[in-house]
């Protein structure tokens, strides 16, 4: 990296609140860094309470600012004097949406633009950071069958998503572009782009929205109980996403795109280690429907008949070796990760204990 003095610098972390970046900033701050976050709105204190905490027993200071991913402009007083930038802002809406274009992919695709304009514009900046998906390597499980050794890595990217087909993936994709497209347009800053799995394990806040607390609340209200469509997960702990950020900030080897993924469980795996830890009295999923079933009945449960044949009866895996070897990542097991994670929906009040009284 270019001559960044990792024990003074100001870090900008976007999307402050969210699950990865809290526990990227705890690690920041925990390490003594000066960390200039950004939040929507610091009029709503509760959802940044958790970092105010973590910050007055660290040795680091924290400062919030207010920014929106569609404001241009926005991030400029926040990225000021920080070295290092990381952006992980980003909408996570994979159904319930109204516009796929103005609900997900322009926040995702501008925030980037904008945020790297910002960059642009600070002259103190020298690596920046973007956090991306694996959806970016991929856009339908059965792309799996495209590559040579049954696995995805760095060199894939998904070029089958759209505006209408999977629009979520779709914008991890044409934003991680958009990064690496300004980025070649100058050479000043550095970027590194971070693609984890499906992240599991404990969150900082109770007020935390990811994709994996939608997927574990089925598991748990009865919704999976007649059974799972047979698919997939490449799965990875939060803590090993916020050490692989930190390791791409600060490791002066880190380059280009990462993998970021402990293994690979299909949905009716998940719902066996659960089962095993917390016992029959949560109706958790003891099935695997055929795809048949889906081709049939899946438009009912809001499973498009071309999303049944590209996604189901596929086993996605995904080779987090460059991770390992550049970034030093130790990836922890994920059967206990998943575990962590329905115990804090249960203890935070997400998941009802009242689940136990179902057969």
């Amino acid at each position: 990296m270019k001559n960044v003095n990792t024990k003074t610098t100001s870090i900008l972390v976007t999307g402050a609140t969210g699950y990865i970046a809290s526990w990227v900033i705890k690690n920041l701050l925990e390490q003594g860094h000066t960390v200039h976050a950004t939040v929507r709105d610091l009029n709503k204190k509760k959802s940044f309470a958790h970092l105010e905490n973590i910050a007055n027993q660290s040795a680091g200071t924290l400062k919030l600012f207010e920014a929106n991913l569609l404001t241009p402009h926005a991030f400029d007083e926040a990225m000021q004097d920080c070295e290092i930038v990381l952006h992980m802002a980003s909408p996570f809406v994979v159904t319930n949406y109204k516009d796929a274009v103005k609900d997900i992919i322009e926040p995702a695709v501008i925030g980037t633009e904008n945020v790297l304009n910002s960059v642009n514009q600070t002259e103190s900046v020298k690596r920046v950071v973007v956090t991306s998906s694996i959806a970016s390597t991929y856009g339908d499980a059965i792309d799996i069958k495209q590559t040579a050794t049954n696995q995805f890595d760095e060199s894939h990217w998904n070029t089958t998503s759209s505006e209408t087909h999977q629009p979520y993936p779709y914008s991890k994709v044409m934003a991680e572009r958009k990064a690496w497209d300004m980025q070649k347009a100058q050479n000043r800053w550095e970027l590194v782009c971070v693609n984890p799995a499906l992240v599991l394990g404990p969150s900082l806040t109770a007020m935390t929205k990811s994709g994996s607390v939608e997927v574990l609340e089925q598991f748990a209200n009865g919704m999976t109980l007649a059974g799972v469509p047979p698919m997939w997960n490449g799965i990875v702990d939060v803590r090993d996403v916020a050490d692989a950020h930190l390791q791409a900030a600060f490791n002066p080897n880190a380059k280009g795109r990462y993998i970021i993924s402990g293994g690979s469980l299909s949905l009716l795996e998940m719902g066996k280690i659960l089962r095993q830890h917390f016992g029959p009295k949560f109706p958790f999923p003891r099935n695997q429907l055929p795809k048949a079933a889906f081709k049939l009945f899946g438009p009912l449960a809001g499973f498009s008949k071309s999303f049944v044949e590209l996604n189901m009866g596929y086993p996605i895996y995904f080779n987090a070796a460059k991770s390992q070897a550049e970034l030093g990542i130790q990836y922890r097991n994920i059967e206990n990760s998943l575990v962590e994670h329905f115990q804090q929906l249960l203890d935070d009040g997400v998941v009802k204990n009242t689940s136990l009284n179902r057969s």
